[in-house]
């Protein structure tokens, strides 16, 4: 996909803002500008297509730390963001970030745990993205409350991902999920291997969703 000059400014900048927050706060453990170029703009433009194909709507992305892949991914569809992270210090660079951005309009940040927000915003997103935060098993628990009938989980993965996505089928009807794609690929430097999937909120869950808070991690779905 191309984007535009402008589009590719707010990338380069994004990135720039959050290696000099980090000397600060810890958001990101990429720090040169050749790696995050790879590492973070790229690998997270990487799930445009799947993102334009979702409903029309906000979207979540879940464990942002420095705002990637919500606002790279925001930049290039347009889609309104709210980026979740429980660590308030780095909520509170990322809304530095974004007004630096001049994305406020479109884009905010919301700090607390997965769960809490799944009773306070139960349904309300179309979107929900994760990216290197948990198995996908755990995702699916934690995406469902917050996802609209039809909306979409998208989960970056690296490396194989058919262990995760066995035992996540396993669960996907308990907790009103369906799984839909799969998509494998290299970045650019040729080495580096990624995979997008996708899960579609397709039923109500079987249990009362969400549990309580670090129950996913703690005692995953059987």
């Amino acid at each position: 996909m191309e984007f535009t000059t402008e589009q590719n400014s707010l990338f380069e900048k994004h990135l720039e803002l959050v290696i000099e927050a980090n000397k600060i706060t810890n958001l990101t453990r990429i720090v040169s500008p050749e790696s995050g170029r790879l590492l973070h703009i790229e690998d997270s433009l990487a799930a445009v297509p799947e993102v334009l194909l979702a409903p029309e709507g906000k979207a979540a992305d879940i464990g942002t730390g420095g705002g990637f892949p919500g606002i790279p991914l925001s930049i290039a569809t347009g889609r309104p963001f709210d980026l979740i992270d429980s660590v308030g210090k780095k909520t509170a660079q990322l809304d530095l970030i974004i007004e630096q951005l001049g994305l406020s309009d479109r884009i905010s940040t919301w700090h607390g745990r997965i769960e809490d927000l799944g009773k306070e915003r139960k349904g309300q997103y179309s979107v929900v993205t994760a990216r290197a935060l948990a198995a996908l098993p755990i995702l699916l628990e934690l995406a469902s409350p917050l996802l609209k009938m039809g909306g979409c989980l998208i989960s970056y993965k690296s490396g194989t991902y058919q262990e995760e996505l066995d035992r996540a089928l396993t669960i996907q009807n308990k907790v009103g999920m369906k799984f839909v794609s799969v998509r494998e690929f290299t970045l650019s430097d040729n080495e580096t291997s990624r995979s997008v999937l996708v899960f579609e909120k397709a039923a109500k869950p079987k249990i009362s969703l969400p549990r309580r808070v670090g129950l996913a991690q703690k005692k995953p779905l059987a």
